[in-house]
C-alpha cells in the first residue's frame, strides 16, 4: 500500500467535487490555494522554499498567486497526474516519504473545512500507514510539549513519543492522532491526564 499515492487520488477525487473558494482547515486558504500550495510544492521546488524559510516566503506566496487564472478542472487534473518526469518524487520511497502525512492531511483539511464532516471509515491498510507515521515523527511533531506524551489507538496498541514531567495519552484513530499532531483542532481524539498536563500539551504548538 502507498499512502501517497492513495491519498493523491482519493484527495483529487475529492478536489474534483468541492468549490474552489471553499474554506479549509488552513487557516485564510481556500481549496485553490491549497490546491496551488500543492502545485508549487511538487512543479516548482525552487519556489516552494518559502514553506520553510519565512524570509522566502514572497516567492512562494507569488508562485501560489500564478495559479490565480488557472481553471479549476486543470489544477485538479495537474495534481493528479502527479510530479513532472524530473521530479525525484516519481520514486515510490521519496513519494512516500515526502507526500504520505502531506496528501492525508491535506485531504481532511479539504474535507473539513466546513460544518458537518465526519472522518472517513476505517481502512486496515490506510491506518497501519498511518500508525507507523504515528510513532515515526511523533517526537517530532511533539517536540514543543513539556510533558510527557503517550499515544493510543482504541485497540489499546500505544506507543511512548516523549518522557518528561506529567504525562498525556493521546487517543483515537491513527489518522485523527496525527491530525492533531500536525496542530488541527479538528481532531477526533481525547487527552487523558492531568488537567495542568493536558493544559500544558494544548497550549504547545505542534507540527513541523
Amino acid at each position: 500500500m502507498s499512502l501517497a499515492r492513495d491519498e493523491r487520488a482519493a484527495l483529487s477525487d475529492t478536489l474534483g467535487g468541492t468549490d474552489p473558494q471553499r474554506p479549509t482547515l488552513c487557516a485564510g486558504w481556500t481549496t485553490r490555494d491549497l490546491l496551488a500550495h500543492l502545485l508549487v510544492r511538487e512543479r516548482q521546488p525552487w519556489a516552494a522554499a518559502g514553506i520553510v524559510v519565512p524570509a522566502l516566503a514572497g516567492l512562494t506566496d507569488a508562485a501560489m498567486r500564478s495559479y490565480a487564472g488557472t481553471p479549476w478542472s486543470t489544477m485538479v487534473d495537474e495534481f493528479r497526474s502527479g510530479p513532472p518526469a524530473w521530479s525525484p518524487i516519481r520514486i515510490d520511497r521519496v513519494d512516500e516519504a515526502a507526500n504520505g502525512a502531506e496528501f492525508f492531511v491535506h485531504h481532511e483539511d479539504v474535507r473539513r473545512g466546513e460544518p458537518g464532516w465526519e472522518p472517513r471509515p476505517a481502512d486496515e491498510a490506510r491506518d497501519t500507514a498511518l500508525w507507523a507515521l504515528v510513532t515515526r515523527t511523533g517526537r517530532l511533531l511533539y517536540r514543543r510539549s513539556r510533558v510527557g506524551l503517550v499515544v493510543r489507538r482504541p485497540s489499546g496498541e500505544q506507543a511512548v513519543i516523549r518522557t518528561g514531567p506529567g504525562l498525556v495519552t493521546v487517543e483515537g484513530e491513527p489518522g485523527e492522532i496525527l491530525l492533531h499532531g500536525f496542530g488541527r483542532d479538528a481532531a477526533r481524539v481525547e487527552l487523558h491526564g492531568e488537567p495542568a498536563d493536558v493544559a500544558a500539551l494544548t497550549a504547545a504548538p505542534r507540527g513541523f
